[in-house]
Formats: C-alpha cells, structure tokens, sequence
C-alpha cells in the first residue's frame, strides 16, 4: 500500500507541477452519436483539421470537449443522424441541451452565410441602391446563385432574400464587397471581418476563406460555433424577416435587358414545422449537407446545427427537426453546457499564443493558436520532476524493506 501510495502522490505531484488537469491522466470514454445504417457515400476525402487545441475543445463547458455524445442524464435517446456533428441550444437562455462532437471542425458549405451576415447585416442599408460588377459574379461554375447581372442595380435588402433564400454566391459576393467599402478589396477586408466576428463571439474552430461558404483551403467551423453565430443573427429583425420570406422576387433590368423572376426559399422547415423561424441550408460535394435552423415552441426558442450530413434518408432541414423535436421534449434548464457570450469572451481577454503550421491538406498551412505557458513555470516543472524522479527509486527501496521486516515480524 505504501508503494501505491507514493506512485500515486508522485503521479499527482507530477501533474500539478505541469499543469496536465487531472481529468488528463486517464481519457474520458466517448459514447458514440446515433448514427442510421446508410452506404458509403461517394465524397471527396475530408480536409485535413487544424490541430485540436484542448482549450477550445473546453469552450462553453468541460462537457463539450468530446467528439462523441453529450446529453443530459436521463434524457430521451437523441434521433439517430447522418450528421457528422450537431448540437442543439437554447438561442434566449445560452443553455447547450445536447451535442456530437460539438467542437469538431467541419467544413460549413453555405451555412457561412450566416457569418457575412452576423458580420454585415447591420451596417448595410436595406433600402440602397447598388450596381453589381462582373467581380461579384466570379464563383465556382455550377455553384448556387440567385441570377444578378453585371451592371444590373438592386437593393441591398433583395441581395440579402437572394442570399438567405436561394443561397446566392452571386449575392454573398456582392454584399461582401460592399460591407467591405465597395471597391477591389472590399470583399477581402470582408473575410477579414468575418473572422474578426467569429473570434469576438468565441467560436474558435471557425475561419473562413469565402464569403458564400464554398470551399477553400483551410475553411472550417463546428457546431458550437454555428450556435453561436446563428444566436447573433436571429436576434437580428432584418434576418428574422429575411429567413421567413417564403418568396421573393429578382426585378427586371434595363441595361442589360433581363426580364424579372420570383424565387422562393430553398428551406422547407419554414413550410413543415411549427413555430419555425428559419435558418440556413447548405452543400459541397466536399462538405457535404449542412444545416441551420430555429423555431419556437411554449416559449422556448431553440436551434439546431448540424454539419457534414448526406441526404437520405433524411435532409438536412429533416435532420434538423428531428433535433428540434428532441430538445423541445427536454425539460426547461436541461443544459451540458452553454453558448458563451461576446460580453464573457472580451471579458476573458486574449492569452499569449505561440504559431504552429497545420498539416496541409485542409488545414491549408493556416497558423493555428496555442497558449503557451509561462517559462518560469515550465522550468521549475522540469526542475521538481526531476527531483521527484531522483529520489523515486530509495524511497522504493525503504518502502519494500519496511514492508518485509513488518511481515517477517
């Protein structure tokens, strides 16, 4: 026993002295999400991640630091999801009721839209005038648009039912380069401010590359994130607006001359579900189906995001009502954690951080932050393990021989 006990002490000593926590000596056993038995789909291989860092991991709770299952005890079985990642909160009170692999980076597809607007949706006009250029027009062949015109003038408010509705690459563009100050740069001073927006919310595992949310290297974000952004734009009357807009209408041009069409919203959950508010849908062949979406029931307003997910048996939207359903059959105040506030984040302040390059692939080379630890510490942490393990092995050898004379008298 005295031998067990002096490992123990050491091991515990060890531990204090450099800082592990505790709950590091031994790994917490995930539990694995639900998941529906589908085929492989047929996808590109995922982008390589920045490497995890165990503080963001922590953000909102020590609970969400997992990339499997996190639900209250005693709750419901959550549905079973194609979703790679989700998580389901509650957008007035902050309280996370669930999640999978909360923190994990993913690659968000269209869902980013929600961060131009998180970013921009308060310093545009809705009522301006503006003329698109044949730069706002420069997306991925194929890719969504809503239909804009080089020379063609609309209003900032249609541009933004463009990109809500239809998931515009051609209005994210376009509304970029104008919160950005309207000229050449404007849609990178943009991109710019969408990462200062995500760090000042505290979503850490987001970075973004484009404004639309179609691919590029080193563009991820995670379902914790998405919560928090998405809290951001639904307390927004203009967004709230927007996404509920069942239809809309692209007027004609004069110069060029282009007859007007409607165009409706792509996310059915405003047409099937309940106390729907709306949200956002998303695709790449690379990301796969990511979905955003909000309603509220018995006074209780409630999101679900979810990313990388395929298509059957359930859509996103589909997918993002059953977890809907889910949470709203919580009690009020189940919670595993809670969605930070930018107030707490400013609070909290910026640690020192040293650089470190991702593996290439996705991870595109981006520098990733790590908090560093005071040197001083780190030298006496070497210093006093050193010590510790000097003098480990005579106190062995006193503990072993004690041990022999007790049982020989």
């Amino acid at each position: 026993m005295a031998v067990r006990a002096f490992v123990a002490a050491c091991a515990a000593v060890f531990l204090v002295l450099t800082g592990v926590p505790a709950t590091a000596s031994a790994a917490r056993a995930e539990i694995p999400c639900p998941k529906p038995k589908i085929a492989k789909p047929s996808a590109p291989p995922r982008p390589i991640p920045p490497a995890e860092v165990a503080e963001d991991m922590r953000v909102g709770g020590d609970d969400l630091a997992t990339h499997g299952l996190v639900v209250p005890e005693n709750s419901p079985k959550p549905p079973a999801l194609t979703a790679t990642t989700w998580l389901v909160a509650d957008l007035e009170t902050g309280e996370v009721l669930g999640a999978c692999g909360p923190h994990v980076h993913q690659t968000p597809a269209s869902v980013q839209k929600m961060l131009l607007a998180a970013t921009a949706i308060d310093q545009l006009d809705p009522a301006q005038r503006i003329t698109v250029t044949r730069g706002d027009l420069d997306i991925e062949p194929g890719s969504s648009a809503v239909g804009l015109v080089v020379g063609g003038q609309y209003t900032i408010a249609t541009l933004w039912l463009g990109l809500m509705l239809n998931s515009g690459n051609d209005a994210a563009n376009a509304l970029a380069r104008l919160a950005g100050g309207g000229g050449k740069d404007g849609l990178t001073t943009t991109v710019a401010a969408m990462n200062a927006k995500a760090a000042a919310l505290g979503a850490r595992q987001t970075h973004a590359v484009t404004p639309s949310g179609l691919d590029g290297k080193g563009q991820f974000t995670s379902a914790y994130d998405l919560a928090l952004i998405a809290r951001v734009c639904f307390a927004s009357d203009d967004f709230r607006k927007y996404v509920l807009t069942r239809t809309a209408r692209l007027p004609a041009q004069k110069k060029p001359k282009v007859g007007g069409f409607q165009f409706q919203n792509e996310n059915k959950l405003i047409y099937n579900y309940p106390g729907a508010l709306g949200g956002k849908t998303g695709f790449t062949t690379l990301a796969r189906h990511s979905y955003v979406g909000a309603a509220t029931r018995d006074g209780r307003t409630l999101v679900a995001t979810l990313l990388g997910a395929e298509a059957r048996p359930l859509r996103g939207w589909e997918q993002g009502a059953k977890l809907l359903d889910w949470g709203f059959s919580l009690p009020a105040g189940s919670s595993v954690g809670r969605l930070v506030t930018p107030e707490e984040v400013a609070a909290a302040g910026s640690p020192r951080v040293e650089k470190t390059t991702a593996a290439d692939g996705g991870g595109g080379g981006a520098a990733n932050e790590r908090p560093s630890a005071p040197a001083g510490l780190t030298v006496a942490a070497a210093a006093s393990v050193a010590v510790l393990l000097t003098g480990t092995p005579l106190l062995l050898l006193f503990a072993v021989r004690r041990r022999r004379r007790m049982t020989r008298s």
